[in-house]
């Protein structure tokens, strides 16, 4: 069965999508922790981050490197946290999340975001991620 992540991907699942290329995509959790908070998915579904071949573990770390530096440019924050769990969704994913303290990080905390403002976002972050 197909992961949301994959629904995503294929567009049966709308989203607020940030960054796309051939083989990874980026958008807005619907639940996020901060305003911003990313995640950066391989289109091909693949369960556990370190099953990823080598090359594809290092694209989707360049990937999300240039989907941090346009959050950075785009949401007020100290720095943008990195995190893979993966227990949630059976499909690699790394969440960027804005931070200015460390509770920001921990999943426990989450943060209400309009569907105008979650539409805005991306695309502002979108904007940038083109610069």
């Amino acid at each position: 069965m197909a992961s949301i992540f994959t629904k995503i991907i294929s567009g049966e699942i709308p989203s607020y999508k940030v960054a796309e290329n051939d083989n990874f995509i980026a958008f807005l959790d619907i639940n996020p922790n901060t305003k911003g908070h990313t995640l950066c998915v391989p289109k091909k579904e693949v369960n556990k981050i370190f099953d990823l071949e080598k090359d594809t573990y290092s694209e989707l770390m360049a990937f999300s490197y240039d989907v941090a530096k346009a959050i950075e440019k785009t949401v007020s924050c100290k720095r943008v946290g990195i995190a893979v769990i993966g227990l949630e969704v059976p499909h690699v994913h790394v969440h960027l999340i804005p931070i200015n303290e460390m509770r920001d990080m921990t999943f426990q905390h989450k943060t209400a975001v309009t569907e105008a403002e979650m539409a805005d976002l991306a695309a502002a972050i979108n904007k940038n991620y083109h610069t």
